[in-house]
C-alpha cells in the first residue's frame, strides 16, 4: 500500500520530533510492506520567514491532496510581533477550516510505567486514567467575530461565541460513536446556566443521545468538570465539548497523565483524511539540542495509521513499541525517573524503530 502524507515540520522542536516520527513510519512500512511518500508543506513561523504568510497556498494544496497530514508544532516568541492575522497559529486555524476538520480527538491516557509522574495523589493515579476529549474545532469563539472599538473614551473588545445546531450535532455523533467502542459513557460539558450557546449545546446533544440508547449521557458544567478531572478522572470515558472549553480541559487532562509530551491528537472531518499532531508547543528553548520528547508525535502517527490509513495492526505495533521502550526504562527528560536511563530525541526514535522491526 502506498500513501501520501503531507508533512508540516513546523517551528522549534517540530523538525526534530517529526523527523523521528517519519523514521518510525518508515520502520512500519518496512515491516508491513507499505510505502509512505512524504510531501513537505511549510507552515507557521518558518513559512512567514520564507513566504511572508503562515500558510502559503502551495502548502494548503499539498495538504488537501494528501491522504493525511502530520504536524510537529508551530509558533514561538520570534513571531510575537506579527499582526494577529499573520501569526503562526493563524495558519493552523486556516488549515483546519480549509480541510473541514471540525472534531479534535485527544486521548488522556496514563501509561502505567509513568504512574509516578502523575501529579495527582497516588490513590487517585493508581485507579488509572483513560478517557478521550472530543472537542468541536472550527466553531465557537475562536472562529467568531472579534472587534475592538472605542466607547466613552476607552477601548472595548468583543468576541462572539456562536454555534449552529448542525455544528453541535455532528461533533456529538462522533463522541457517541466513539463511546460505543469504549465504555459507553458520554459526559457533555457546557455552561448552560449562563450561556445561550451552551443551552443550545445541551439540547442538541440530548437529542443526538436518543440515537444511541446503549450510551449513558451525563451533563456537567465546565467549572465542575475542571475540578472533577483532577478529583476523580476515572469517572470519565468520552468528554464532548465546544471549542474553548475543550482547548482548556484537554490541556488539563494531558497534564495529569504525567507529561504533555506523551499526548497525541487528531483532527477529523467528514472523510478519512485528518491532521495529526502532538498537543505540546514548539518549545524553542530546547530546539536543536536533542532534548525533545518525540513520543507524542509518534503516537499521533499511530492515530493516523488507525483512523486515516486503515492500518490498525500497524498502529498497534507502534503503540506496543512505545510501551516496550517505557518498560525497558528509557526516558526523555520530561518523563525522567530515578532508576531509568535518559534518552535524547534521536535515541528514543531509534529505540522505538528497533522494537517495531523486531515484531
Amino acid at each position: 500500500m502506498n500513501k501520501t502524507i503531507a508533512v508540516i515540520r513546523g517551528d522549534g522542536i517540530g523538525p526534530e520530533i517529526v523527523g523521528e516520527t517519519l523514521r518510525v513510519l518508515d520502520a512500519v512500512g518496512e515491516r508491513f510492506g507499505h510505502t509512505f511518500t512524504y510531501r513537505d508543506a511549510p507552515m507557521g513561523g518558518n513559512a512567514i520567514d520564507a513566504f511572508g504568510v503562515p500558510l502559503p497556498p502551495e502548502s494548503l494544496e499539498t495538504c488537501l491532496k494528501a491522504d493525511s497530514v502530520l504536524l510537529g508544532a508551530v509558533g514561538g516568541p520570534k513571531w510575537d510581533s506579527q499582526p494577529a492575522e499573520n501569526r503562526p497559529e493563524r495558519g493552523l486555524l486556516q488549515l483546519r477550516a480549509a480541510m473541514g476538520l471540525y472534531t479534535n480527538i485527544r486521548p488522556a491516557r496514563m501509561f502505567p510505567q509513568l504512574a509516578d509522574a502523575c501529579p495527582l495523589r497516588p490513590e487517585i493515579a493508581e485507579k488509572g486514567i483513560d478517557f478521550v476529549v472530543v472537542r468541536e474545532l472550527i466553531g465557537g469563539v475562536y472562529f467568531g467575530e472579534h472587534r475592538t472599538e472605542t466607547a466613552e473614551g476607552q477601548q472595548k473588545s468583543v468576541d462572539i461565541m456562536a454555534y449552529t445546531e448542525q455544528e453541535i450535532r455532528r461533533v456529538a455523533h462522533v463522541a457517541f460513536g466513539m463511546a460505543q467502542k469504549r465504555r459507553k459513557r458520554v459526559t457533555s460539558i457546557d455552561k448552560a446556566n449562563v450561556l445561550a450557546t451552551s443551552r443550545l449545546w445541551r439540547r442538541v446533544v440530548t437529542e443526538v443521545a436518543e440515537a444511541y440508547p446503549d450510551v449513558e449521557l451525563l451533563h456537567m458544567y465546565v467549572d465542575n468538570a475542571a475540578m472533577q478531572i483532577v478529583r476523580d478522572p476515572g469517572q470519565f470515558d468520552v468528554i464532548v465539548t465546544e471549542n474553548l472549553f475543550g482547548d482548556i480541559l484537554s490541556d488539563e487532562a494531558s497534564q495529569i497523565t504525567g507529561s504533555i509530551g506523551m499526548i497525541p491528537s487528531s483532527s477529523m472531518g467528514e472523510g478519512s483524511r485528518g491532521l495529526y499532531e502532538p498537543i505540546h508547543g514548539s518549545a524553542p528553548d530546547i530546539a536543536g539540542q536533542d532534548r525533545a520528547n518525540p513520543i507524542g508525535t509518534i503516537l499521533a502517527a499511530a492515530m493516523m495509521l488507525r483512523y486515516s490509513l486503515d492500518m490498525a495492526a500497524e498502529a498497534d505495533a507502534v503503540e506496543a513499541a512505545v510501551q516496550q521502550v517505557l518498560s525497558d526504562g528509557l526516558r526523555c527528560g520530561d518523563i525522567m525517573q530515578p532508576g531509568c536511563r535518559l534518552a535524547g530525541c534521536r535515541e528514543m526514535g531509534a529505540q522505538i524503530c528497533s522494537r517495531i522491526a523486531k515484531k
